[in-house]
């Protein structure tokens, strides 16, 4: 085991508080990748050789380190790779490191369903659990051939390889994050279309103003909506143009809601996340004739210093604040 991927217990839209994290786990290893808001991903290959300990006692010292300097408790998973590590960790909890070593990777896997395999989307899992390759230990058994004619040559490779615990992700220091996510529950199951996007407004303004702090844009934006039932729907849509603009967030957020077509659906919750990160600066902005989007943009600058000032709640459109 040489990867860890952690997860700070971190409270909603507080990514300013990882870089401070991030310096616990770089006294160990340089190879450290941000997975904001509250994650990492770290190499500890020579920090093991070094330090003379396994990446799980050394887990237990980042640990302590976080509640004891920060206040910050965190669930690791570590293994091989990458790939095996961010799966440990979704069994992990608070206080506990789930370790799987080399030799545990193929009785890790077998039987996860097929849709816990990182890259493996919907489309792809309906495609093998309609041919009976439902759990990951079936997906290794089927040949290579098979895999390839139910889902492409290359993605049938990748799955292939992955399913049988070939690892060939790293860790790229510094890497740039690809999403950011909020959600939005509701106290009870809602029903009021009202409410459904009173709550896309506030994720959406929220994600703006996060992405924004970051110096980001994202490309595109994806809706999650789970109902009572605990099932839900997912929708994403490249934007015409990378952006942190709350208003095209909003837009775009209202318009895939409106596409669903939800009559009397009981919402739990809903969530939007950013995808396809960039750097803000690289990123080009179609100019309009609209003096109103001028405006609101101009409008967005003042309220995010308001807002870094007297806290983030100091400037919400009047829908919200009613």
């Amino acid at each position: 085991m040489t990867i860890l991927c952690v997860r700070f217990q971190l409270p909603p839209a507080h990514e300013a508080a990882l870089p401070g994290l991030l310096g616990l786990l770089e006294d160990f290893t340089p190879v450290v990748e941000a997975l904001p808001p509250d994650g990492a991903l770290a190499d500890l290959r020579g920090a093991e050789r070094y330090f003379g300990r396994d990446a799980v006692e050394l887990a237990s010292v980042i640990r302590v380190r976080a509640l004891a300097h920060h206040g910050v408790d965190c669930a690791i998973g570590a293994g091989p790779g990458p790939m095996l590590a961010r799966m440990a960790l979704r069994d992990a909890r608070p206080g506990v490191t789930r370790a799987v070593t080399e030799g545990e990777v193929a009785d890790f896997l077998d039987g996860k369903p097929v849709a816990a395999l990182p890259g493996v989307g919907t489309a792809t899992a309906r495609t093998l659990c309609e041919y009976g390759l439902d759990t990951l230990g079936r997906v290794a058994a089927a040949p290579l051939s098979t895999l390839q004619r139910l889902v492409g040559a290359k993605a049938g490779r990748e799955l292939h390889e992955k399913a049988n615990g070939v690892d060939r992700g790293r860790v790229v220091p510094n890497g740039v994050s690809r999403s950011l996510a909020t959600e939005r529950p509701f106290t009870r199951d809602e029903l009021d279309p009202d409410r459904h996007r009173r709550a896309l407004l506030s994720a959406a303004g929220e994600l703006g103003a996060r992405l924004r702090a970051l110096d980001k844009v994202c490309g595109a934006l994806t809706l999650t909506v789970r109902y009572a039932d605990r099932s839900s729907t997912t929708r994403t849509r490249t934007l015409k143009e990378p952006t942190a603009h709350s208003a095209a967030l909003t837009r775009t957020a209202y318009e895939m809601y409106e596409a669903l077509g939800l009559q009397r659906a009981r919402v739990r919750a809903m969530s939007l996340r950013a995808e396809t990160l960039g750097p803000a600066e690289q990123a080009s902005h179609q100019l309009t004739f609209d003096p109103t989007d001028d405006k609101l943009r101009r409008i967005e600058e003042v309220a995010d210093r308001a807002r870094a000032k007297f806290g983030p709640h100091a400037v919400m459109p009047g829908t919200l604040a009613a």
